[in-house]
């Protein structure tokens, strides 16, 4: 039986907050706004649990299988007292076995509310909290999700890890399973976030970094589990979506504006050689593409490994496979043409790679900058068909050596910026410097992964100039990270891993502070196998070409425009692989590159308020419940609205005009509406549905810029036709 002390009732202020509890109902407003709910607790038996477990957790190839047990399971039993001391508001009572439990609030601005979770008893190192959700019927946020963006009535586990190959795409992902383990699941991410936003605008983080469970699967609450003795967490603040999202990017970090250099043109991801590079740039320069920068992920030399070419985690420049280095990035210098690399925190022993001047591994092992098993002994850990061991980012020395390690070997040749790979796979029964648990790091991993590389090219004064991008993430990655990107898409149109989810991805993490990513440009993994002259039904994927150009389309709307070969290079449809496509790429890296300054306006926006570039459409629409539902299209900036094309033979798509007048690019038709209407919009390959709000400079300028270089054929034989649409 529930007790209640009647000297819980009452209203208590801070700040700008009111708390209150009528009963056993707690509550917390901001003053000025009494009808705004913000957060709430409904004192039952499963309103608290604690407990104490024991996880039994399986890694394989950066892929976690977390069960866990539990003993000692207590709940709820009493709401005691509510005290106001020094600014905090301390709520106490008992659980059904005698222990005491302490909630304790504090205002951290005018916008957040923090608190913590702890009980008396330290070995209950199982927390579970139930908070009420006004409005449930749309769940936004959780970092990087591919699959879903809405997440009402789901369980989504947070947890980094590599996001899977197939994800749900049959038989793909039970094969990948069966042989791998490395198939994923719907909610794998590498960078997932414990942070939500409803649509009845409540937002709630988790200040934790252990792993924890969100579950949505009662309508009108949310209950979450961290594998912790505390739980904290915050409350946030906001008068609209968007709101919402900046002050929650008070808490997560902002990210800066990219230097405008990248923005001008291609980032051109390729694989072969000095020569190689000098021939595609001669390729591009004839079609007038223009290139901001070649990213060389095998500037360290690459080898043959099960899932296609992989790179020597050795990091120093091979000078056999890039000779003349250094003349080959001044002869790019004159066209203001930069040169990428590659690093990750992974390190191989280079002694079979043959020629090598400095032996990383070695070094780092002698150091004891490597996490280790119990004996003591590096932890090697399987990738595909190698193993390689990873740097002990718990140890602040290793931490220094490995940024060092960044300074003399990857901005000593002269890199304006490199992919940081990885960060999401430290196993939790690794052993970390100072008696740290894996199994609590393991999320914080790759906030110091990228801390590591902004400390570097800070410390080299290039804090303004450099871009480094990465997949891996959690909450307070944006902080640090110069950019992201979506990681390993499956060569394909679906949703579970391909085109689709990148869609879902770019709102998602937009909505969760990654203000500023970006995908791989016809994604990465091809599931052939090498040795095998043809595929295999259902389960084998190479890219091809109309879907590389779709994926073309979507990315000149992105923050960044790069391309990746893939892990089957020879397999997968490239840039170059006809002249059709040459030209496709090259005239969509045009339209990318006039969209330069427009971008630069909304990439200091995300820089000031956390605001993202890629804009899901309720956060430019907050006010039209039809936005809510949105996955495939969005906003780039407050001007541009765009729905590409994400199915295979398809020349039209639907897309939703919100109250305004819109024109649209190609046909420089208006369609004005006063309250939201469906279109049917024509959408051949090289005119994909791009609307301007009707009269704004960027459409003028786009028209212009395009018109210098491309025929801007207006469409005679479809028009755009406004439909029906439940």
């Amino acid at each position: 039986m529930n007790s209640i002390n009647a000297n819980t009732n009452g209203t208590w202020t801070i700040g700008d907050f009111e708390f209150s509890c009528l009963d056993l109902c707690f509550q917390i407003h901001r003053r000025d706004r009494p009808t705004h709910l913000l957060w709430s607790i409904e004192w039952k038996p499963d309103a608290l649990i604690a407990a104490i477990g024991v996880a039994d957790v399986t890694e394989s190839r950066g892929f976690f299988d977390v069960k866990d047990k539990q003993v000692g399971r207590a709940q709820f039993a009493s709401l005691d007292e509510i005290t106001l001391q020094e600014e905090r508001l301390f709520v106490s009572g008992r659980l059904t076995n005698k222990q005491l439990w302490l909630l304790t609030f504090e205002v951290v601005d005018e916008v957040q509310v923090r608190f913590d979770l702890s009980t008396s008893d330290p070995t209950l190192n199982r927390l579970s909290l139930s908070s009420c959700l006004s409005d449930a019927s749309h769940i936004y946020g959780f970092g990087e999700q591919f699959t879903h963006l809405n997440m009402a009535g789901r369980i989504i586990p947070v947890l980094s890890q590599e996001p899977g190959i197939g994800r749900g795409v049959q038989p793909l992902t039970w094969v990948m399973n069966t042989a791998f383990k490395a198939g994923g699941t719907w909610h794998n991410s590498n960078a997932p976030m414990p942070w939500f936003l409803t649509s009845g605008l409540q937002s709630f983080c988790l200040e934790n970094k252990e792993y924890s469970v969100f579950d949505f699967s009662m309508t009108d609450r949310v209950c979450v589990h961290v594998f912790s003795t505390t739980l904290r967490g915050r409350i946030f603040l906001g008068d609209s979506p968007m709101s919402m999202v900046s002050a929650y990017s008070r808490y997560s970090g902002r990210m800066r504006a990219l230097p405008p250099w990248i923005g001008q043109g291609a980032v051109i991801g390729m694989q072969g050689g000095t020569e190689a590079v000098r021939d595609l740039y001669g390729k591009l320069q004839a079609v007038g593409a223009p290139v901001s920068a070649f990213w060389l992920q095998d500037w360290v030399g690459a080898r043959k490994t099960s899932v296609g070419w992989q790179l020597w985690w050795n990091w120093e420049l091979d000078d056999d496979r890039y000779p003349n280095w250094d003349d080959l990035r001044a002869e790019l210098g004159t066209d203001d043409v930069r040169l990428m690399t590659y690093i990750n925190p992974f390190l191989v022993d280079p002694a079979d790679k043959g020629s090598f001047r400095r032996n990383l591994f070695q070094e780092a092992r002698e150091l004891g900058y490597l996490i280790k098993r119990d004996d003591g002994s590096p932890y090697m850990i399987l990738n595909t068909s190698f193993s390689a061991a990873m740097v002990d980012l718990a140890n602040p020395s290793a931490c220094e050596w490995l940024k060092n390690v960044i300074k003399e070997q990857v901005l000593a040749v002269g890199s304006s910026g490199w992919m940081a790979d990885f960060g999401e796979a430290l196993p939790f029964d690794a052993v970390l410097h100072g008696g740290i648990d894996a199994d609590s790091f393991h999320n914080e991993y790759p906030e110091i992964w990228a801390k590591l590389n902004r400390d570097a090219i800070e410390e080299a004064g290039l804090g303004d100039e450099i871009v480094f991008f990465m997949r891996s993430g959690f909450t307070q990655s944006p902080k640090y990270c110069t950019l992201f990107w979506m990681g390993d898409q499956l060569t394909s149109w679906r949703v579970e891993d391909g085109i689709k989810s990148t869609l879902v991805a770019m709102l998602s993490s937009g909505m969760s502070g990654m203000s500023i990513n970006h995908s791989d440009i016809g994604g990465y993994t091809a599931t052939t196998v090498p040795s095998l002259p043809f595929q295999i039904p259902g389960i084998g994927y190479i890219r091809k070409r109309e879907l590389m150009m779709r994926w073309i389309e979507l990315n000149s709307m992105t923050p960044v425009f790069r391309t990746h070969e893939g892990n089957q290079p020879g397999r997968h449809h490239q840039i170059d692989s006809d002249q059709e496509t040459l030209e496709h790429f090259a005239r969509f890296a045009r339209l990318y590159a006039a969209l330069a300054d427009y971008r630069q306006v909304y990439m200091q926006d995300a820089a000031d308020h956390g605001y993202p570039v890629i804009r899901h459409m309720w956060l430019a629409f907050p006010d039209d419940q039809n936005c809510l539902d949105l996955e495939l299209q969005f906003m780039l900036g407050d001007d541009i609205l765009f729905a590409p094309v994400v199915d295979p033979n398809t020349d039209r798509v639907d897309a939703y005009l919100p109250s305004g007048d819109w024109t649209h690019l190609w046909s420089e038709t208006s369609i004005g509406t006063e309250s939201g209407d469906w279109v049917s919009v024509p959408a051949p390959i090289g005119q994909p549905a791009i609307f301007c709000r009707t009269g704004c400079a960027i459409y003028g300028h786009l028209r212009g810029k395009l018109g210098e270089t491309d025929d801007l054929v207006s469409l005679q034989s479809e028009s755009i036709t406004r439909i029906k649409k439940t």
